[in-house]
């Protein structure tokens, strides 16, 4: 198996200036019944959720299935439309945008999908696909994008002749490394990789992510980097998001959350983790129930009824704990978990 490469040491931010700022996004999809479709509630997808993301920084973003994660992502980049708040990029407001701006935005920020079959047109070669937004942006035409494309494929790992090929000709790997290609094609300066490596092989897995890296430290590229193995997160991310049912509960620095997690629902992920070493055993923290139903998210702390602090209390149920300062740049969401000292 390739060794996966440990994350670049992360800038100070006051070296620095957000290429993101994201502030109190929302997304709510309607809920809908009964023959003529009446709306019945909201499933609050996204709530309340702000973070900045640096120029070459990673971020990355975990979480359990459904809590948020994707329709975060894709908001961002306005593939889906957020409710509310403000998406700021490279000082930017990406919400006030007109189709036509929006679009030609769209060259600087890009997306590399979970799955990367079905993001591909079976009907275009894959040569095709990648030269398709070369030619939208009018970056490359003719024989000049075709030179381009071979020089893509070369810089992501794959034969420069493979360009001809269709997509169901090529492995899970090979077309993740076509649709990180045709993110690049564009060059753009962030990507938002939505779990690119959930669906491969572990050690393809391995394989994509140096190669992810690679291309930040060749490209200068900032990512936002979704996905739900922690273990991933910590060789790749600068700092680390973690999400519950749509919102982020815990931001900071990945070797500080990693070694102290502040928010109980980070401490009960992280006890998940397997440890590679033989004989030792992490102690685990297994959560009762179910996570609450976004429809009908409960008053207070979202993660209250699932809640494992000793110290929990009525309290919890009546205020919504704000993401505060528990230790230095490292945040958490958790009115029973008082700040360190700094």
């Amino acid at each position: 198996m390739t060794a996966v490469q440990a994350a670049p040491e992360q800038t100070p931010a006051t070296e620095r200036e957000p290429l993101l700022v994201v502030e109190h996004l929302e997304k709510t999809f309607p809920v809908r019944s009964g023959l003529f479709g009446g709306n019945r509630g909201e499933v609050h997808a996204v709530n309340d959720v702000s973070f900045t993301i640096n120029k070459g920084e990673t971020l990355g973003v975990v979480g359990e299935s459904g809590c948020g994660k994707t329709t975060m992502g894709r908001s961002v980049l306005r593939l889906i439309e957020p409710t509310a708040g403000t998406i700021r990029f490279d000082g930017i407001d990406v919400r006030a945008l007109g189709a036509t701006a929006l679009r030609q935005l769209r060259r600087r920020m890009q997306i590399v999908f979970q799955d990367p079959f079905s993001s591909l047109n079976p009907r275009m070669t894959v040569g095709d696909a990648v030269k398709e937004g070369m030619v939208i942006h009018h970056l490359a035409e003719g024989p000049d994008a075709d030179k381009r494309v071979r020089a893509l494929f070369e810089e992501v790992g794959l034969n420069p002749s493979y360009a001809a090929r269709y997509p169901h000709e090529f492995s899970g790997g090979q077309r993740q490394r076509v649709g990180i290609a045709r993110a690049l094609s564009v060059e753009p300066e962030l990507i938002v990789c939505d779990e690119p490596v959930s669906a491969l092989d572990v050690s393809v897995q391995a394989q994509v992510i140096n190669l992810l890296q690679d291309l930040q430290r060749d490209r200068g590229l900032t990512y936002l980097f979704i996905a739900h193995d922690l273990s991933v997160v910590k060789h790749i991310a600068n700092r680390v998001a973690v999400m519950y049912l749509g919102r982020i509960v815990e931001i900071g620095p990945a070797d500080k959350v990693y070694a102290h997690p502040m928010m109980p629902y980070t401490q009960a992920l992280l006890s998940a983790v397997p440890v590679p070493e033989p004989g030792h055993r992490r102690a685990r923290i297994v959560l009762q129930g179910d996570p609450p139903s976004p429809v009908n998210p409960p008053p207070g702390c979202v993660f209250f009824p699932r809640c494992q602090h000793p110290a929990k209390d009525v309290e919890c149920t009546r205020v919504v704990p704000p993401l505060e300062e528990k230790a230095p740049a490292q945040f958490a969401a958790c009115i029973k978990q008082p700040p360190t000292s700094f």
